[in-house]
């Protein structure tokens, strides 16, 4: 595998960009799969966004900067695009960002992709009843992996900032696991 460096040079060079291209999909597919997955809920919308994301990153891999890493650019993309998909079910559906994610938890629960186990099932509806900003930070955070610098540079919000959702959100979560397995 090239180094990050290398490989943007092949996928901003027109000879080399689909090859490159491929290289690029092996290496983060999956990893992003799974940060969409965490937002939309359900494996066909994960799906639909990631192919959207990739297409995206495709049509713009000549006017990125590398002010960020390839990955967190990605990310950033991804995460819009989500968010994306998101407001569009929200219009589509006439509903509520709530109505939208609690229809998305229960399409999650009954996908044959879901793992079932009961802690996890809770700890997706208590992340669910985190405001959206707390549920966003916490899930690259926890679940992503992301650095807090990363974080914000994908969010574009100050590191303090996220420190203070990601740790409210930590909060919230520890004590409604508390109190449900009380």
């Amino acid at each position: 595998m090239y180094s990050e460096a290398k490989l943007l040079k092949r996928l901003q060079s027109r000879r080399h960009k689909d090859r490159a291209f491929s290289e690029l999909l092996d290496t983060y597919q999956e990893r992003i799969y799974w940060h969409i997955r965490k937002i939309v809920l359900t494996h066909e919308n994960a799906n639909d966004v990631l192919q959207n994301t990739f297409i995206r990153v495709y049509r713009s891999i000549e006017k990125f900067e590398g002010k960020s890493s390839l990955l967190t650019w990605i990310f950033r993309i991804a995460y819009n695009e989500s968010l994306r998909f998101i407001e569009k079910e929200k219009k589509r559906k006439h509903q509520s960002i709530e109505d939208v994610s609690n229809y998305h938890l229960e399409a999650l629960k009954q996908s044959e992709y879901f793992d079932g186990e009961e802690l996890h099932a809770k700890l997706l509806k208590i992340i669910e009843g985190l405001t959206e900003k707390q549920r966003r930070v916490f899930q690259m955070k926890y679940f992503d992996d992301l650095s807090f610098r990363e974080i914000s540079e994908v969010l574009e919000v100050s590191e303090n900032t996220l420190k203070s959702s990601y740790y409210a959100a930590v909060k919230v979560i520890e004590e409604k696991i508390l109190i449900e397995t009380n």
